[in-house]
């Protein structure tokens, strides 16, 4: 007999589990299907988590290896923009640890889990798996689909995607770095940027994402900031800018598999578990009334977009904007940024998970207005 639940969720990432969690505490029948054999691994992301987003995860502390007090921005030529605001403002943390914790909170509030089982397909209200038991197929009432950017179910339904996904790659190696700051470089990837995130202990994490050459620009940022040959590799895909549509055949779409990584930092974290707590509020509600029509499911995409809409669609914009920035201007606004007032108003108001309103008063300072007038005339405006 075939097994059925009131939902079920494709993907044990941040963002599947608390979906499960948060339907499981709502005295849902749910069941979480990962085609890993271990939560949490391959590690695909920086491991660097805002104290929001971190927040968000409702884990203890654990996972924690450090924390940051700010961020150094390195031009391409070698001037530097420092923002430290002396406090904790984000912390690096063990991603395969913090998953399992994540996974351990939605099993202990009710939640199945199947490892080694991977949707490869779904039919009328049933999800069709292969994995460790052969082929086995699951019935729903509501399926969230937290299966990551590379989405078999927004595939399989034939929906359209995000607009850009970037390529990733990071290293962890041994380096006497500054504990308390992330370190940025925009022109190690002109689509996006580099990073270096200590993560304790003499090590850090250095990376970029982009669209083209990203091996070769990764190989020559290694070189460039001297990492040592004591390096371990992850690779990961990042989507930005959201699918069209949210929501189809009883089905959500959550997390990465939806493209609610953040466009002008690449992190997921926040959004994707802010995305599940609204999918699940929706799958309680449908359960609840016996309902499941896409009117219904419309739901989901008013609470997200109230929520964390405008943000997203801002930093879209900003990161096309940023496609435009030669090295040039980076250095002059990096220069033109080093005044201790808009360091202070970065200090204030500077929110990794929400930067609308520190954008906002950055693109209306006059001394920065002159780099970034030309885009702001092509459509940032109208957002602020």
């Amino acid at each position: 007999m075939m097994p059925a639940y009131d939902v079920v969720v494709a993907g044990a990432g941040p963002a599947g589990s608390a979906a499960a969690r948060a339907c499981a505490e709502h005295g849902l029948s749910v069941i979480c299907l990962e085609e890993q054999a271990g939560i949490g691994y391959p590690v695909q992301c920086a491991g660097l988590l805002s104290l929001a987003a971190f927040d968000e995860c409702a884990v203890s502390r654990h996972s924690l290896q450090n924390a940051v007090t700010g961020a150094r921005v390195v031009s391409g030529a070698g001037h530097a923009l420092v923002i430290d605001a002396k406090t904790p403002k984000a912390f690096v943390v063990d991603r395969g640890m913090l998953d399992r914790e994540m996974a351990e909170a939605a099993a202990n509030a009710g939640a199945e889990f199947r490892l080694k089982t991977a949707v490869c397909g779904v039919t009328d209200n049933r999800v069709i798996t292969r994995g460790i038991n052969g082929h086995e197929e699951f019935s729903f009432k509501i399926l969230i689909a937290a299966d990551g950017p590379r989405s078999t179910i927004a595939r399989t339904y034939g929906m359209e995607r995000a607009p850009v996904f970037l390529a990733g790659i990071q290293a962890e190696g041994k380096h006497d770095w500054d504990p308390g700051l992330v370190e940025l470089y925009p022109d190690a990837s002109p689509e996006f940027f580099g990073w270096v995130i200590p993560s304790g202990n003499g090590r850090v994490r250095a990376g970029l994402c982009g669209t083209t050459q990203v091996w070769e620009r990764f190989s020559a940022f290694v070189r460039r900031i001297g990492l040592s040959s004591d390096m371990h590799l992850v690779t990961g895909t990042i989507p930005l800018g959201v699918m069209p549509r949210t929501y189809a055949r009883r089905t959500l779409f959550v997390g990465d598999a939806a493209g609610f990584a953040k466009p002008t930092s690449g992190g997921g974290v926040y959004n994707g578990i802010r995305s599940a707590r609204h999918a699940a509020a929706v799958a309680v509600s449908c359960c609840e009334h016996d309902t499941f029509s896409d009117r219904s499911l419309a739901e989901y995409e008013r609470r997200w977009q109230a929520d964390i809409g405008r943000e997203l669609a801002l930093g879209y914009r900003l990161f096309l904007m940023r496609q435009h920035l030669s090295p040039e201007t980076i250095d002059q606004l990096i220069l033109a940024m080093s005044d201790e007032k808009i360091i202070d108003q970065i200090v204030q108001y500077g929110d990794m998970d929400r930067p609308g309103k520190i954008a906002g008063i950055l693109l209306r300072n006059p001394s920065l207005f002159r780099f970034l007038s030309p885009f702001l005339i092509s459509g940032i405006r109208s957002f602020l």
